[in-house]
């Protein structure tokens, strides 16, 4: 008799381990009817009912899906991946925009310091010739 009790005492901490672990790396969209704490704590107080609950009522209908480490695909078809607008960082007409946009920018920055030099240059250079005429 006391083998049975050890039996069934062994059978109902592997069962309330496996609730354990079922909860815990359960996805949040799979845990149903209470929060995910609720649910530790009742297999953990109550391990043979908590499990058993856990299992019927706490964790989606059909078991687990099969987990990937990287989804398969974004639920987009071939055809729609076409259509749909690319990031501004994929799209090639964008980078080129971008790219002549910047030039554009660069040869009017180059373009006011040239300007602003020569500016510069001919007033340095009135100043040099009012200082070399001799006074009246």
């Amino acid at each position: 008799m006391v083998r049975l009790y050890g039996l069934l005492f062994l059978a109902e901490v592997v069962l309330a381990i496996c609730a354990l672990i079922s909860c815990l790396s359960a996805e949040e969209g799979e845990i149903r009817a209470l929060p995910r704490i609720a649910w530790v704590l009742i297999i953990l107080f109550f391990p043979l009912v908590g499990s058993i609950a856990w299992f019927v009522a706490g964790r989606e209908p059909g078991g687990q899906r099969p987990r990937t480490a990287w989804p398969m695909g974004n639920g987009f078809s071939e055809q729609d991946r076409r259509r749909r607008p690319v990031a501004p960082d994929d799209d090639p007409e964008f980078l080129s925009r971008l790219a002549e946009r910047s030039r554009r920018d660069d040869q009017e920055l180059l373009r006011r310091w040239e300007e602003d030099l020569r500016r510069r240059e001919e007033d340095l250079r009135r100043r040099e010739g009012d200082r070399d005429r001799p006074e009246v």
